[in-house]
């Protein structure tokens, strides 16, 4: 039987959440719940169920986008 959405996302978010917390690349507290919220909720909508592919993506992306922000304020 599978989790209900809601209950597989928040637990997918608090994983990535965790992971990122302790390696200290969180950044901004609330960049980062809005950031991955809208990554595992895309996924879950284009019908990815697996809790830990939905914390791993989100935390790499989340790399990535964090890399990439203070690429260009360093450009700026």
């Amino acid at each position: 039987m599978t989790e209900p959405l809601p209950i597989l996302m928040e637990k997918s978010i608090l994983i990535a959440w965790d992971y990122l917390e302790r390696s200290g690349e969180l950044g901004e507290p609330e960049v980062a719940s809005r950031f991955l919220l809208d990554k595992v909720e895309t996924m879950v909508r284009r019908g990815e169920r697996r809790q830990l592919v939905l914390s791993n993506r989100a935390i790499d992306a989340y790399k990535r986008f964090r890399t990439e922000r203070a690429r260009l304020s360093l450009v700026s």
